[in-house]
């Protein structure tokens, strides 16, 4: 166990810098990628009320650093962080040219996070 404890921090601080270029990258890196078109964004699955892609990208990067750090005093820390970045990343959309901030991809992010948060707190409190 401790051996993978290793591993998911760096994971977890990969996935990190990966999100924010991809974040901040003017346009869709996947749609550049996959269709050579970077206004295009794929995506996953359709989105209901909130952005699917954003729950989606945001429950993986909070479950990574929620275990990478749980039963440390750094859990706080991170939370704060997760929750932190997932509304200034969006926020940064407003200046970023050929994006645009959008309340469904806010909620997404916050959502996401939230459900990790969540999950991980009745799982410390049962289990």
């Amino acid at each position: 166990m401790k051996y993978i404890k290793k591993l998911l921090i760096p994971t977890f601080h990969t996935a990190n810098l990966i999100l924010i270029i991809f974040y901040l990258y003017p346009g869709s890196i996947f749609g550049h990628l996959l269709y050579d078109d970077s206004s295009f964004q794929p995506q996953i699955t359709r989105d209901f009320i909130i952005s699917s892609n954003h729950l989606y990208v945001f429950i993986v990067l909070s479950v990574l650093g929620i275990i990478a750090y749980q039963n440390t005093r750094k859990i706080k820390i991170v939370t704060i962080y997760l929750f932190l970045l997932s509304i200034v990343l969006e926020l940064a959309h407003i200046v970023i040219p050929v994006r645009a901030f959008e309340w469904t991809d806010l909620f997404g992010n916050i959502v996401g996070v939230i459900f990790v948060i969540i999950i991980y707190k009745i799982k410390s409190k049962y289990v």
